[in-house]
């Protein structure tokens, strides 16, 4: 954006969007998540769900690096958990051509546009180790891209995200491999890599919004974004706070006892002084709306506002789960940065005790679509 471009002229010509829109995310889920019951065997009517819900737009993963490897083949999936109702908790197979083609073909249909990221999920070869480089890393979204054009979709594109909370290990094992070392996203090469792969995919796709969504901190106002078009913060107030820990979860993936003590200590915790915990959660909005102003970029949220893993389970309740997303959102819109927020990281079919509450998703959403960009 140039020094005398107004946000809401760039967020027009860049985003193709006036006003605030709501998106949710819906990950690898979409294609995994076909079973019967699981929530996406029927494209058609999720997404026309999604949309009696007040939603404009999705953030999935078209699996890139599988994509651009072979389009056709039967990939086998490892799971990255088996706690959570995101994706599959077991081995699964899937093939990408025809299914992202009439995925994202039911979705320009539906006018729903779509915001591309990926959790670079681990198949049983291990094809996202063939990452070495930041080069190869862009290269791969091209050719993705390079299918979604020829299919005459990539105006339905919102905008790319090149990684899922960059540069965490489980999303992005490569980069270890790469620098022999755990990066920082701040640090020398977590940005030369930022920068070179978002140079690989502008040379093809310049007008495509480009960014890297990360979690906090969000401390440092003055961070390096130059290369992104948009900061795409994933917010929560469990992850801005002590609550997990006093809770006892630690993002178990593989065995119940973070849920167990969810159970026991989840509301709880929070219902002993909602006061306190609220406050964590605004203060961090206002920490990303200050990184906003000072850097220019607009924000997307997609993931957020209360806690950062939850489900259907016994003794889990979502009313107090939906208060922390109220506010979170009634708080970020307010500030006049985000051009596009989620509701929660919960909004999708599956997590049916969320799903059926379409009033407080209309209302949500309609505090989304009345806000303003300033």
């Amino acid at each position: 954006m140039s020094e005398h471009q107004s946000i809401k002229t760039y967020v027009k010509d860049k985003f193709h969007i006036e006003k605030p829109i709501a998106i949710t995310m819906w990950e690898f889920s979409w294609i995994e998540r076909r079973w019967p019951g699981a929530g996406y065997e029927d494209w058609e009517q999720a997404l026309t769900e999604l949309k009696d819900r007040g939603y404009d737009a999705i953030r999935i993963d078209p699996f890139p690096h599988l994509l651009a490897k072979d389009p056709y083949k039967e990939w086998t999936l490892l799971p990255v958990w088996n706690v959570q109702d995101w994706g599959s908790q077991s081995i699964n197979k899937i093939v990408l051509y025809d299914n992202l083609k009439n995925f994202l073909e039911t979705c320009k249909r539906l006018k729903v546009k779509v915001a591309l990221s990926t959790w670079f999920r681990i198949d049983e070869d291990r094809t996202l180790m063939e990452i070495k480089k930041p080069e190869d890393h862009g290269d791969i979204w091209v050719k993705t891209l390079d299918y979604i054009k020829e299919w005459g979709l990539i105006d339905n594109i919102f905008y790319l995200d090149l990684c899922n909370e960059f540069p965490l290990d489980c999303w992005a094992p490569f980069l270890k491999e790469a620098y022999g070392k755990e990066i920082e996203r701040d640090s020398k090469e977590g940005l030369e890599w930022m920068k070179r792969a978002v140079a690989q995919v502008k040379k093809s796709y310049p007008d495509i919004p480009i960014c890297f969504s990360f979690v906090e901190p969000f401390n440092n106002p003055d961070e390096d974004v130059s290369f992104a078009d948009l900061l795409e913060p994933h917010i929560w107030m469990s992850q801005s706070s002590d609550y997990y820990d006093i809770v006892g979860y630690h993002y178990e993936r593989f065995d119940d006892i973070g849920y167990d003590n969810l159970v026991k200590n989840g509301e709880r915790v929070y219902r002993e002084k909602p006061e306190y915990w609220n406050q964590c959660l605004i203060e961090q909005i206002h920490k990303v709306e200050e990184w906003s102003k000072r850097s220019g970029k607009p924000v997307i949220t997609t993931e957020c506002w209360g806690i950062v893993d939850y489900k259907d389970w016994p003794l889990l309740n979502w009313d107090w789960v939906m208060d922390l997303c109220e506010i979170g959102v009634k708080e970020a819109a307010s500030t006049g940065r985000w051009i596009a927020m989620a509701t929660s990281n919960f909004c999708g079919p599956q997590f049916r005790g969320m799903w059926r509450e379409k009033e407080w998703h209309h209302k949500l959403t309609e505090v989304i679509h009345h806000s303003e960009i300033k």
